[in-house]
């Protein structure tokens, strides 16, 4: 085990441990684990402890861009207790992944542009010591999967992905996430770019379809948009006849074909 200091507003402070049990999950499963814990030297007074899910997102003010840390989940582990000096605790916590919570990893693989993390905030003496950062890996749902593997079949080349600031129609969340992708050959002659966003449920999930299009002098440029709803209970080829309808939508409304 590794512990990591958190410095009470007294005394040498507590010494931490947060074991993730599996840092892969998908939204709506359990992330489970445990926190270890032991005091230094002194007795403490614990008022409470904690677990953090936090994003880092993309933040647009005016002409200027930059990037901060949101959390989008606070999951009490523990209430008050007393910690004698030199003792030590573990505490075991079972924590519901939100439905809406972004892909950060595919096949267990980071997901480029995307940064998720479980943080552990212990209430000391009056002061609240955040510990360092648990990287979260949340892989998609089976119906996220098979949005991206049509996308993949039509040739779309991923780009990026990343979070912006703002709440979409339906979300709770105070970001949402783009998934980009460079278009396909079928598309690459009326737009440049996809963008694609998920907003899940517990039985289904709204895709997002923004067109990047490609401007000119005849032809300037302008974003073009689609949603539709996908059921987890819809297979692989109904999921791809819904993307190829909503693109199909968007080329419609730009009169494309």
């Amino acid at each position: 085990m590794v512990f990591r200091k958190l410095k009470a507003a007294f005394g040498a402070g507590v010494e931490v441990d947060t074991i993730l049990q599996n840092s892969n999950v998908r939204p709506g499963e359990i992330l489970r684990g445990q926190v270890n814990f032991r005091s230094s030297s002194n007795d403490y007074q614990v008022e409470g402890i904690f677990i953090d899910f936090t994003a880092v997102v993309e933040v647009e003010s005016g002409d200027e861009e930059y990037k901060t840390t949101y959390s989008f989940l606070r999951h009490q582990v523990s209430g008050p207790f007393h910690l004698a000096s030199g003792a030590g605790q573990s505490i075991p916590f079972e924590i519901p992944v939100p439905w809406e919570t972004p892909i950060s990893a595919i096949g267990g693989h980071p997901l480029h542009g995307m940064k998720l993390g479980a943080s552990t905030e212990l209430a000391l003496a009056g002061a609240l010591d955040k510990g360092d950062l648990d990287p979260l890996f949340v892989n998609p749902l089976p119906a996220q999967e098979n949005v991206l593997a049509a996308l993949d079949r039509m040739g779309f080349r991923f780009k990026k992905a990343d979070l912006e600031r703002g709440t979409l129609h339906g979300s709770r969340m105070p970001f949402f996430q783009e998934i980009e992708y460079y278009a396909g050959p079928e598309y690459s002659r009326h737009f440049n770019e996809l963008e694609l966003t998920f907003i899940s449920g517990p039985n289904a999930m709204d895709v997002i379809l923004e067109a990047d299009t490609r401007g000119g002098f005849l032809n300037s440029s302008h974003d073009t948009y689609n949603r539709f709803t996908v059921h987890y209970t819809d297979h692989p080829g109904q999921v791809e006849q819904s993307l190829r309808s909503g693109l199909h939508a968007m080329a419609q409304k730009r009169g494309w074909f």
